[in-house]
């Protein structure tokens, strides 16, 4: 049996299957024009106002925005540690004691203020208010939380005061 032959017998159903074939490949075009169309618009869209050497330009241009910025970033962390570190050396913890210096004076016009940093170190400024002789301050030093002088009793409380703040940077 040669081609022939068998084209001859049976050519309705080789047409019929041509015919499919034909309509099959036909909707495919469709729908590859299709998409075609939705892509150039995407891409009319996206170019508008610009060549692709400018736009070439424009994102090397973001980049190098972009490695400015992380420099700039790198810089700001550096200054915030330098800031943290420098805080670690100042007064954190805080505490007030006001009092009556003299019996016959009210108001409480004397104080004394405890200022520590993180290892409790600092310094008890004692200032006592008198109405004939005015003010006079004394500062006594604090190493570890403790004073190699004796403390008074508001001292002391002042002392106590900053002692139980929390540091800071915790």
């Amino acid at each position: 049996m040669n081609i022939s032959e068998l084209v001859g017998s049976n050519t309705e159903y080789l047409i019929l299957g041509l015919i499919l074939a034909s309509t099959v490949l036909l909707l495919l075009i469709i729908i590859l024009f299709i998409k075609q169309r939705k892509l150039n618009k995407k891409y009319k869209k996206f170019m508008s106002g610009k060549e692709a050497q400018n736009l070439e330009g424009l994102i090397l241009s973001r980049f190098s925005e972009i490695d400015k910025l992380k420099l700039d970033t790198k810089g700001i962390h550096a200054q915030v540690e330098k800031i943290n570190d420098n805080l670690l050396s100042t007064y954190q913890k805080i505490g007030v004691v006001k009092y009556d210096a003299f019996k016959e004076m009210g108001g409480k016009l004397s104080f004394v203020l405890a200022l520590l940093d993180k290892n409790n170190n600092g310094i008890i400024m004692n200032s006592v208010h008198s109405s004939r002789e005015g003010c006079y301050t004394y500062l006594k030093e604090i190493i570890k939380g403790e004073s190699f002088l004796e403390l008074s009793e508001d001292e002391k409380s002042a002392l106590n005061q900053a002692l139980m703040k929390n540091n800071y940077m915790e």
